[in-house]
C-alpha cells in the first residue's frame, strides 16, 4: 500500500495529503519513490533533468531504476517538489548506490496480469499550436488510448482531440487555463459519457486546478521541449495506470 504523507505548501500554508504515484517495474511489481515524511517541500521555479528524476528500488526484485520526481500542484498555483528518501543498498550489500547494481536472476518472468512496461515517451519541441496538439495526441496514444483524432468540424464546445470515451482540450493561449475552461470541458465530457483530460502550455489558474481536483480531471502541463507533465493527482494516476 502506498504511504500518504502530509505536505504543507510554503507559499500559501495550505495542508495536503500526498500519495506518490505507483509505477510498474519490468518484473511486474508496483514500485513507488519513497517519499520522506516530515521533510520540507520546495517550490519548483525551474527544471533540470537531474531534479526531475529520482531513484527507487523495486521491493520485489531489488531492481534500481529512475522514476519521475514526486510533485504536487497546490491550488494556489505553486508546484511543489516532494523529497524522497535516499535509496539504501540491498540488505547485506555493503556497496554504495554508486557501485555496481546487485545481480539477480538472468530472467524474471512477468505475471500474465501485469501490463507490458511502456517505452520512454519521445518528446519533440513545441513551436506552435499544431505541435502542441500533436504532442498531446502522441502522449495519449503512449498512455494506451487508441485512435486519438482531431474532430473533423467545429463544435460549440472546444474539443481538440477525441478517442473512444475521451475528450481532450489543449490550451496554447498565453494566459493560464481558467476555471470556466475546466468546467466547460467537464460538462461536455459528462454529456458525452466520456472522461476529460486537459493539456495546457501556460499552466492553470489556482481555482481551475482546484476545481479539476474536485472533478477528478487529469491536468497536464506542456513544456516547450515537448514533455507533458502531470500537475494533479488524477493525472499522476493516469500516468501510473495508463488508459
Amino acid at each position: 500500500m502506498v504511504e500518504s504523507v502530509p505536505v504543507r505548501c510554503p507559499a500559501c500554508g495550505r495542508d495536503h495529503t500526498y500519495s506518490p504515484p505507483v509505477y510498474p517495474c519490468p518484473c511486474g511489481a508496483p514500485t513507488t519513490p519513497p517519499v520522506l515524511r516530515g521533510a520540507p517541500v520546495a517550490p519548483i521555479t525551474h527544471r533540470t533533468w537531474n531534479d526531475d528524476w529520482v531513484a527507487a528500488r523495486c521491493p520485489a526484485c531489488g531492481r534500481l531504476d529512475q522514476w519521475p520526481q514526486p510533485e504536487l500542484c497546490c491550488p494556489c498555483g505553486t508546484v511543489l517538489r516532494v523529497p524522497v528518501r535516499p535509496v539504501a543498498p540491498p540488505d547485506g550489500d555493503p556497496a554504495s548506490e554508486d557501485g555496481p547494481r546487485p545481480t539477480g536472476p538472468s530472467h524474471i518472468p512477468l505475471p500474465r496480469t501485469a501490463p507490458a512496461p511502456r517505452p520512454v515517451f519521445r518528446a519533440a519541441a513545441i513551436r506552435g499550436a499544431d505541435d502542441a496538439l500533436e504532442t498531446a495526441a502522441r502522449y495519449l496514444s503512449w498512455l494506451g488510448y487508441r485512435d486519438v483524432v482531431r474532430p473533423s468540424g467545429p463544435s460549440s464546445a472546444r474539443i481538440d482531440l477525441r478517442a473512444a470515451g475521451l475528450v481532450v482540450q489543449v490550451d496554447t493561449v498565453t494566459r493560464p487555463t481558467t476555471l470556466r475552461d475546466v468546467e466547460c470541458l467537464w460538462l461536455h465530457a459528462l454529456s458525452a459519457s466520456a472522461i476529460s483530460v486537459f493539456f495546457s502550455l501556460p499552466g492553470y489558474a489556482p481555482d481551475a486546478a482546484a476545481r479539476a481536483d474536485g472533478l477528478g480531471m487529469p491536468l497536464f502541463v506542456l513544456d516547450r521541449a515537448g514533455t507533458p507533465r502531470p500537475v494533479n493527482s488524477p493525472a499522476d494516476e493516469l500516468l501510473s495506470t495508463g488508459a
